[in-house]
């Protein structure tokens, strides 16, 4: 589990730095500026979230694997799909009804951190 997250991890930050600079270089100057926007808060996201699936492999690499810390990857993961995937689409295509879809992202996201922490958690009051 560890080295798949951290791999999985990697490559999904280094596609948020591409995506981003992407965004910069080729589309500033074929979108408006809230689109621009909208297009940053995808690649912001995916950024903080891809970081937390390299938190997550590490996670797992000192406490051990979980279905709690699997979870937490599944759901981190399908958060930068939807959540960013949906901003990338609607700034660039400016089909609004992907907003909608958005949120479904977000709720992955805060379930994501959830379990992270819980797991964590858990484990620490076993220490004790």
């Amino acid at each position: 589990m560890q080295r798949r997250w951290m791999m999985i991890g990697a490559i999904l930050t280094m596609l948020s730095v591409a995506i981003g600079a992407f965004g910069a270089h080729m589309l500033k100057d074929k979108i408006g500026a809230s689109a621009i926007a909208t297009y940053e808060t995808g690649v912001q996201y995916h950024m903080i979230h891809a970081l937390a699936l390299l938190i997550v492999g590490l996670t797992a690499g000192q406490l051990g694997a979980s279905t709690k810390l699997r979870w937490a990857a599944r759901l981190l993961f399908a958060g930068i799909i939807i959540f960013s995937g949906s901003l990338y689409v609607l700034s660039i295509s400016g089909i609004k009804i992907l907003g909608a879809i958005t949120p479904i992202g977000g709720v992955a996201f805060i379930a994501g951190w959830l379990l992270l922490a819980m797991d964590v958690w858990q484990r620490s009051k076993k220490d004790m």
